[in-house]
This record gives structure tokens, C-alpha cells and sequence, in this order.
């Protein structure tokens, strides 16, 4: 995927105060680094004391819509899925809507990716 996989994760403070105030974080990295940044961002608000955080946007998660207070762990493992499933991963999960029903899926179900139904026949044969 040519895309990096990212989230934007917003200080509530800030916003609420009307400031735009935020870090652009890779979800696809370690959840503590995630944590970490996110941690950095609200240290460093214009509004003292800032402790509340939402995601605002997100990149590279092909066509799943990641809820607003989804949660950094939930976001890093859905970003991790879809990085392990660049074809399909987003696409399947808003498809499922559960991200364990999606890992079922895509480790079970999935043979792989044919230009047409004759070229996937003659890779069964």
C-alpha cells in the first residue's frame, strides 16, 4: 500500500477552546509509540491541563470508517490489519464491521486475487 496508514488525533481541550491542536500519528506502529506521541501532543497543548484526545481524520484505511473515539489500541490493530491486507483489508472489514469476523475471513476464506473466474480455475487444477 502506497499510503501510509495514519491517524490525526485531536486535543479536546484545545478544540473546545478554539485552538486546532494535533499530531499526525502512524497507527501502524507499536501502540506504546502511539501513546507516546499522542502523550507529547497533549503536554504540549495551548490549553493547560489537556488530557482528553479524539481522532479527527485518518488516511490509508481504505474504505473503513474509524469512529471518532474508536481508541488507540483499536485503531493500531484495525491500521494493522489492513497493512497485513493492503488488497482487501479495509474493504473487508467495513464489509464485516467486526474485526475478528474480518481475521476469520481473510485467513480462512480468502484464495486470492484472479483477473478473471478462468485464471482462478486453472490455478485450482
Amino acid at each position: 500500500m502506497s499510503e501510509d496508514i495514519r491517524i490525526y488525533v485531536a486535543d479536546l481541550a484545545a478544540y473546545n477552546a478554539g485552538h486546532l491542536h494535533g499530531t499526525w500519528v502512524d497507527a501502524t506502529q507499536e501502540l506504546e509509540a502511539i501513546q507516546a506521541q499522542v502523550d507529547a501532543m497533549l503536554a504540549a497543548s495551548p490549553v493547560q491541563g489537556s488530557e482528553e484526545y479524539a481522532i479527527h481524520d485518518y488516511e490509508g484505511f481504505d474504505g473503513y470508517p474509524l469512529g471518532e473515539y474508536e481508541g488507540l489500541q483499536t485503531a493500531h490493530e484495525i491500521a494493522c490489519f489492513i497493512e497485513d491486507y493492503p488488497d482487501f483489508g479495509g474493504t473487508l472489514l467495513a464489509h464485516c464491521n467486526d474485526l475478528e469476523q474480518a481475521r476469520k475471513a481473510a485467513e480462512e476464506d480468502y484464495c486470492g486475487c484472479y483477473s478473471s473466474l478462468a485464471d482462478y480455475a486453472q490455478e485450482l487444477t
